[in-house]
Formats: structure tokens, sequence, C-alpha cells
């Protein structure tokens, strides 16, 4: 019964990801930031039970 839950590993990616951008150069990130926010943003939208 030691599983992670989709929660769990969709947050472990979160940071993952949080950490690759913020080891890019400066330059980078803001474009890195602004694929990771639509990202979430098309994530958020397909979440059933999500509210307008």
């Amino acid at each position: 019964m030691d599983q992670a839950s989709p929660r769990d590993d969709q947050t472990g990616d979160l940071l993952s990801s949080l950490e690759v951008i913020e080891a890019q150069p400066l330059a980078t990130r803001a474009e890195a930031y602004d694929a990771l926010h639509d990202t979430l943003a098309r994530r958020l939208e397909a979440t059933p039970g999500s509210s307008s």
C-alpha cells in the first residue's frame, strides 16, 4: 500500500520541471515558464469538475 497517488506524481513532475527551468540561462527561462503555464492551463481546463 505504499504507492504514490497520481497527485503526488504530478507534484513531482511539476517540481522537476521547475528545477529544469531554473537551471537554464535567464534568457531562456521566460519562454520555458510560458510553455509551462500553457501546459498547466490546458490541464486545468481539461480537469472534470473545474469551474469556469
